[in-house]
């Protein structure tokens, strides 16, 4: 019960903080002022940091939840143990998207301003 409350508070904040902070990186570096060119790289570490974590904890959330009910099948029916392999593994494709999204944001060129 606990958990679907904080996931029910929980979700909607995460998806908008993964609409709002690539729109932040896009929106510093086109207002950055002479000489303030730091701005839009703390912006895109800000939007690469986001990314990143989001999708890692999205990764752990799932693996979790896997894992668990993995264990269980495992005990009573051995022969699926490639599928929970399998199973298993798939969530991490989630953290790797999140890594390279979070180095093109990163590699996004900086436009001086003027």
């Amino acid at each position: 019960m606990i958990e679907n409350r904080l996931a029910r508070r929980l979700a909607p904040g995460a998806v908008l903080a993964l609409l709002v902070t690539p729109s932040t990186a896009f929106a510093a570096e086109a207002a950055a002022s002479p000489g303030g060119e730091w701005q839009s790289y703390a912006a895109k570490a800000f939007a690469a940091g986001i990314a990143m974590g989001m999708s890692a904890l999205g990764a752990g959330y799932a693996q979790a939840k896997i894992g668990s009910a993995g264990a269980g099948t495992l005990a009573e029916r051995p022969e699926v143990s490639t599928w929970i392999l399998l199973l298993q593994a798939l969530p991490e494709i989630i953290a790797l998207l999140g890594f390279v999204a979070a180095i093109m944001i990163l590699n996004m060129p900086v436009i001086p301003a003027g």
